[in-house]
């Protein structure tokens, strides 16, 4: 009887125990059911991502001008401000440059000032020359006219002189004709001696006469060829004038020509001082300085070295405009957009979280960026999920310490809700 109670009273305790066991695996089914559940509609209109990283301004530094590098200011992982100088450049040989054209510049600025001095002369000499000329010609032609009016005069005196000679030389033929024949009569005493000697006296004087007109003829001959010779002479300044007028009507060209060389010389002007401007640019880029604040890195220069225009020589890296690149596939991106708020998981800060939102995204995927794009008309079409870059900018003032790095991989989820 005793066994059989006991029996029964085990059998009774394994029910109850049993039953406690199925109780506590509802229970925890429950909470797994409840547990499940929750996480499920907690990401519920969120994407993530662990391709992305941080992303910031990297500035390459590149000098600007050759030569040899005399001093180095900063190490590798300093921080730097704006306009900090980090090398410099031995600066002779650009102080010598610049010297020389500043000296070309003084020699071009007096050879313009001459230039343009000269302008306004030529200007009066241009007019003066001209009018010179003018007048010039006009008293030329005045005295070929004189000269020929000379000759007309001395031709006109030939003609009369002619004329009283043959006048004259006729008195005189006529006088000695009667000379001839009175002489015969004063001979048979038919005249008296006084009227003979009348008649010789009125011949002889005749005579003087005709030698006085020959004489005047010989000297209206003789007029006619130097009234000629300075006919001619006045014909040839008449020619001189004209081709002096001709020469002082080029003077505008001249004029025109020397304004031209004034030009010029300004223009030498301006060329050297663009010169100068350049070589003080030259000499200025021998002082290497920080465009922007960073932080110093893979610095590749040494005291000593030579360098050449546009060779890198150090980086620097701006920790404080920082943001995140996340990679997002193209099926998260159908609720993303701009403004949408998300957290970023740090791994190098174990996981610490930051805020942030989505600034933007790309406007093409990640391959289309490659060196090789992929081709997917060449007949091997297989389809690959891409991947679009969005740009995610955290809120400010969660990075007091510049912990933030580039490079740095991070988890951004966004909430697309």
């Amino acid at each position: 009887m005793a066994e059989e109670k006991a029996a029964e009273k085990e059998k009774t305790e394994a029910v109850k125990s049993n039953g406690g066991r199925w109780r506590l695996g509802g229970v925890v089914l429950v909470a797994v059911v409840l547990i499940a559940g929750f996480l499920w509609l907690r990401s519920r209109g969120k994407e993530t991502t662990d391709d992305a990283q941080v992303d910031g301004h990297i500035t390459q530094i590149a000098p600007r001008v050759g030569g040899t590098i005399t001093k180095v200011h900063v190490t590798n992982n300093q921080a730097v401000k704006a306009g900090e100088v980090l090398a410099e450049i031995d600066p002779r040989d650009y102080q010598n440059a610049l010297d020389r054209v500043r000296a070309e510049l003084a020699d071009a600025v007096a050879t313009a000032a001459a230039a343009r001095t000269g302008v306004p002369i030529a200007q009066v000499e241009t007019r003066s020359g001209v009018s010179t000329a003018s007048g010039g010609v006009q008293q030329a032609e005045a005295a070929v006219a004189g000269a020929e009016r000379e000759i007309q005069v001395a031709q006109a005196n030939l003609v009369v002189a002619q004329a009283r000679l043959r006048e004259k030389e006729a008195t005189a033929t006529r006088s000695a004709r009667d000379v001839e024949r009175l002489r015969g009569l004063v001979e048979k005493d038919e005249i008296s001696q006084q009227q003979f000697d009348a008649a010789v006296a009125a011949a002889d004087s005749a005579k003087a006469a005709a030698d006085a007109a020959r004489s005047e003829v010989t000297a209206a001959q003789g007029g006619i060829p130097v009234a000629e010779q300075r006919a001619a002479a006045a014909r040839g300044a008449a020619a001189q004038s004209r081709a002096g007028l001709a020469t002082a009507q080029t003077a505008p060209q001249q004029l025109q020509v020397t304004e031209a060389r004034a030009t010029s010389a300004d223009a030498r002007v301006r060329q050297a001082e663009s010169a100068v401007k350049q070589a003080e640019l030259n000499l200025e880029y021998t002082t290497i300085k920080a465009p922007t604040a960073g932080v110093v890195s893979r610095k590749s220069m040494e005291p000593g070295q030579v360098i050449q225009p546009g060779q890198p020589l150090l980086a620097l890296v701006d920790l404080d405009d920082v943001w995140v690149t996340a990679n997002f596939k193209e099926s998260q991106l159908a609720k993303m957009r701009p403004g949408q708020k998300a957290t970023i998981d740090v791994d190098a800060l174990g996981g610490k979280e930051f805020r942030g939102h989505i600034d933007s995204i790309a406007a093409a995927t990640g391959a289309k960026f490659s060196l090789l794009p992929p081709e997917n008309a060449t007949g091997n079409y297989v389809k690959v999920v891409q991947r679009i870059p969005v740009r995610i900018f955290f809120e400010p003032g969660q990075d007091p310490e510049r912990l933030l790095r580039p490079g740095m991989s991070v988890t951004p989820t966004v909430t697309v809700r």
